[in-house]
């Protein structure tokens, strides 16, 4: 890392807190618990289906024919890359000027509040709200996520990294589930609560879902390290632009580190696309309707609770190379399959498939990355914002592929088939990298 001028102010640390601290990291956790309900139950399960629902078969969006689904697609392209260009200011700006807790909290607000207003999306004529709304809610989503993970270096040590990552993506699942199940409930029993059918219940799932994010936050808001007071506020945007160059510079000196994030952003391309458009796949070749398709996001959630703990572990025998090497393999896999599947079961099998190795690659991307920082920086907002415009660019690209393909050739099945070529790059790149494996005492280095 660069030696920083005498002269400029020494960006501000979080609170000091003892590390690996049981209540704290719980309390991190609790932050997948809050936020994975709006990755779930709105991207995933039930939003799709809705968005479809209501929707035309085919739109004109400022002079452009496209489906409904290419329109989703691209609404999610919209949002990562809104959130790609601030998260870098942002992050830089949460690192020197000592303000990741202020952010998490405006994201996680943002977030909520954009979910809730998703209710009044009722037809065409609001087709506007549930664009805007649903942009703007993924942009929190997406913002949270920089500075909740700039926070795993202050509160484990390195030899812990796997483990809580991994803590953080079950807790995500489980408390999702739990909230799904709810949802469930409400939508196939709709005469119970009042509505005329299914669909006019769906609404009561986006104020559930934001009043469930806003809420549990509370709880890592008030258990994460305390912000500083920054000790300057002089050129404090411009400051947030050069941390952000600073990390670059490190980085693109780092070939290892460099191979990695690229690898990274073609493999996190295809699994953000898969994860965000494998409803509108199945409702749109399939016939999934929102019952189906809730049970179909269940069965993918069950067995990845597993999957991110089994992840953590295999990578604690092999190291964390070998162990994302062999998820690639089955990423791969998965969208040579999803090119020919037909049926309801065998999309059903698929998806337990996904469920698999959808947590355990992205706990092990997190924890992988913090490996390769440089030893005792302080600016870990920075570079896990660099890290973060990866997972958002990444995304954008996966998710405009998928919906230019589907626009380009009329069919889903080649966009699955298209998202191979991302997992096949990834590998290719991943076989040059080399990653530290730290023993449980921390004191022993391997590569591999």
């Amino acid at each position: 890392m660069e030696t920083s001028n005498p002269a400029s102010p020494v960006p501000p640390t979080s609170v000091t807190v003892p590390k690996n601290d049981k209540r704290t990291i719980t309390g991190w956790a609790f932050f997948d618990w809050a936020n994975s309900a709006y990755a779930l139950v709105i991207t995933v399960a039930i939003f799709p289906g809705y968005f479809l629902e209501l929707t035309n078969d085919t739109l004109n969006v400022f002079g452009l024919r496209m489906s409904d689904s290419t329109l989703y697609a691209w609404s999610i392209a919209l949002a990562y890359l809104v959130i790609a260009a601030l998260s870098p200011l942002l992050s830089g700006i949460a690192d020197y000027g000592g303000k990741k807790k202020v952010f998490l909290r405006f994201f996680t607000t943002l977030g909520a509040l954009a979910c809730i207003s998703l209710m009044f999306f009722t037809s065409m004529q609001t087709l506007w709200v549930g664009v805007t709304g649903f942009i703007l809610a993924t942009v929190g989503f997406a913002g949270g996520i920089v500075f909740y993970n700039s926070f795993l270096p202050l509160i484990a040590t390195e030899d812990r990294y796997d483990d809580v990552s991994a803590k953080g993506f079950s807790y995500g699942f489980v408390g999702s589930v739990i909230l799904l199940i709810a949802n469930l409930i409400i939508i196939m029993n709709y005469e119970w609560f009042g509505f005329p059918d299914g669909l006019r219940a769906v609404p009561t799932a986006f104020v559930m879902v934001g009043l469930w994010w806003i809420g549990f936050a509370q709880i890592p808001l008030r258990r994460l390290p305390d912000d500083m007071t920054p000790t300057t506020r002089e050129n404090l945007l411009t400051k947030g632009y050069q941390e952000i160059k600073k990390v670059w510079r490190i980085v693109r000196g780092d070939s290892n580190t460099l191979a990695f994030l690229f690898a990274f952003f073609c493999y996190n391309a295809g699994v953000q696309a898969v994860l965000f458009l494998a409803s509108t796949f199945a409702e749109k070749e399939l016939h999934f309707n929102t019952q189906k398709l809730i049970f179909l996001v269940l069965i993918l959630q069950i067995v990845a609770i597993g999957g991110a703990w089994a992840s953590a572990k295999l990578s604690g025998k092999k190291g964390n190379k070998f162990s994302i090497m062999i998820m690639l393999l089955i990423w791969t896999g998965i969208c040579i399959t999803g090119y020919f599947v037909e049926t309801g079961l065998d999309f059903y099998l698929l998806a337990a498939a996904v469920g698999l190795v959808m947590g355990g690659i992205q706990s092990l991307s997190r924890a992988t990355y913090a490996k390769l920082l440089p030893e005792n920086t302080p600016d870990t907002a920075s570079f896990f914002s660099f890290y973060d415009v990866m997972d958002k660019v990444s995304t954008v690209a996966g998710t405009f592929v998928f919906g230019f393909v589907e626009n380009l050739t009329g069919g889903m099945r080649n966009s699955v088939a298209a998202l191979a070529v991302f997992f096949v790059l990834s590998l290719i790149v991943l076989v040059t990298v080399k990653i530290k494996r730290m023993s449980s005492n921390a004191s022993t280095v391997s590569i591999n």
